[in-house]
Formats: C-alpha cells, structure tokens, sequence
C-alpha cells in the first residue's frame, strides 16, 4: 500500500510540494485547503498532468480533514505569505492561531504522523505545532536548513561556474536573517569553499543567503516557492523511504549545542522515525557566537508566543 502525505494549505509551496511528492512517485497526497475550490481544482490539474508525468500517484485535493486520515507525513504550509517590508517575525501573531487549529484538527486524524512544518516565522512555528500536537520531539520537524543550504549550494554554483552536483553546504540557526552559514563546512567536490574563494566573496554569499527570502520576496512581491518545495520533499523522502540523510532541519534541542527546549537549525539524520539523531558537529568560536545569536532571537520568538497566550 502506498504511503499518504497530506499537505495543508494549496498556496503557491503547498501546491508545488504536491506537485513534486506525486510526480517523484513518493506517495498518494492529499492537498487541503479552507478556499473551496482551489485544493480540489490544483489536485484535478496535477491529476490530469500525471499521464504525461508518468506516475500512479493518487492526488485529493479538499476543505475538510477526513481524507488525511492515518497519513504518514502532514506537510503544513498554511498561513499568510510575506509581503515586501515583512519580516518573517511580522507574520507570528496570525499564523500561530492558524497554526494550534490545523495540527489540532490534523494529529487527532493521524495520531502516527510526522510533522514537517513550513509555514512561517519557522521556528516558533514548529514550538505552536510540538505543543499542540503533544507529539515527541522527533516527530516534529521544520524546514528550514534544507532550503537555506540550497541557496547557498546554489549562489556557490554560480561564483564558482560549477555543477550544483558538487556543492555541499551548512547553514544552522534560526530560519532568519540570524542564520548561520558555515562556510568552514562548505565544499565544491570535497574541497572547502575557503580555498576555492576570498574571504570577501564568501562574506558576500553569506550575506545574500541570509537575505535569500527577502530578495526573492522583493522580486515576485510574495515568498518563494519552488526552492521551499523541494526542500520539505526531500526531507519526507528521507523519511518515506528511512534513508536515514543527514540534514540541517529546526529540531527539538535539549541540551545539544547549549540550547534547551527550543526548535534550533542543526544537522540531524532523518528516517522512517523522524529525527533519529541530531548530530554535533565542532564549531569555532565565531561560530558558536553566531549559533548563539540567532537562538537568542528564536527564543524572543518563543516569549512572543508565551505573551499571545496570555
């Protein structure tokens, strides 16, 4: 029997996850929406594009939760997109609500599941989705530093004029303009980037990673899309097939790196149980004062959400 995805929310990275989960043949998906109409007419058009894309991949798209019954992965994208002059930290009020009500109704229906959450602010995302679910630490997970590295991977292609095949990169901390690039950590074929470049052009790709939201926000004047897509994807086919891949995801710290109780970017091996380990790796000093910066603003977040619940 196929394994079951449901994605909630069938905006522009709900529907592209749909899209990508059904036509990599991964799984049936199930694409919720509160718009009637939108999750069930992008669900029949991906479902009509499947002859040509040469996959089985069952495809629902509804307003109600019942076809997400017993899934093995819930994807939520849903909430407000950013808008230019938005921090992602602008959006925490209204999507915190958004958030507590879908993990609520979707866990009741799906007790086993495993959450990749991508909705923003990331971080305080995830801590809304752990509380309201009850689940353990390693069935809640957010993307973040899978699509942070990939804009680094990326903008490391294009300096370089190599295959993105090549790159490998890290990129921990909060899913902000805190997050921490590790260029140290960052190799074209296995060669660190800090031999390959000067220190001021890995400054430079450092600096438009961190604005990598924000710049494409500028452009289409919404948040991105495609990348962010691709990231959650991989992600729960590291998860659907157990292939136990090393990734830098928001995980549950409790006492890794110093940090307690908060949902931080770090490497962890994700498999058919979720998070199975987070990995620590040796950080420099700068390093570990930058980690601690921006979980220093993660946990601002998190007293932003303690006060709306006041």
């Amino acid at each position: 029997m196929k394994k079951k995805v449901t994605v909630i929310g069938a905006g522009n990275v709900g529907a592209t996850t749909a899209q990508r989960l059904a036509e990599k043949d991964l799984c049936d998906v199930v694409l919720i929406d509160i718009v009637e109409g939108v999750p069930q007419g992008k669900a029949l058009d991906l479902t009509e594009a499947a002859p040509i894309e040469k996959h089985d991949s069952h495809i629902i798209g509804t307003n109600t939760y019942d076809d997400s019954a017993n899934s093995d992965i819930v994807i939520i994208t849903a909430g407000i997109p950013r808008k230019p002059g938005m921090s992602r930290d602008d959006l925490i009020s209204t999507n915190a609500g958004i958030m507590k009500n879908v993990t609520e109704q979707v866990t009741k229906l799906s007790p086993d599941s495993i959450l990749i959450i991508v909705s923003n602010p990331l971080d305080a995302m995830c801590q809304v989705a752990y509380e309201a679910s009850g689940f353990p630490q390693n069935r809640v997970v957010g993307m973040a530093g899978v699509l942070d590295s990939a804009r680094f991977r990326a903008f490391i292609a294009m300096e370089l004029n190599v295959s993105v095949e090549n790159t490998h990169a890290f990129v921990l901390g909060g899913h902000g303009d805190t997050m921490v690039p590790l260029p140290r950590y960052s190799t074209v074929a296995g060669i660190p980037i800090t031999e390959l470049m000067s220190q001021d052009r890995i400054d430079a790709l450092v600096e438009r990673t961190r604005k990598g939201g924000a710049e494409i926000v500028g452009l289409l004047t919404t948040s991105a899309y495609y990348a962010p897509a691709s990231a959650a994807v991989e992600m729960a086919e590291a998860i659907l097939k157990d292939k136990k891949k090393i990734l830098p995801c928001a995980a549950y710290l409790q006492g890794e790196y110093g940090f307690n109780e908060l949902f931080i970017g770090v490497p962890v091996k994700l498999g058919a149980n979720g998070v199975e380990e987070i990995i620590e790796i040796t950080l420099a000093d700068d390093e570990k004062a930058a980690l601690q910066k921006s979980a220093d603003a993660v946990q601002e977040l998190k007293t932003v959400l303690k006060n709306l619940d006041q």
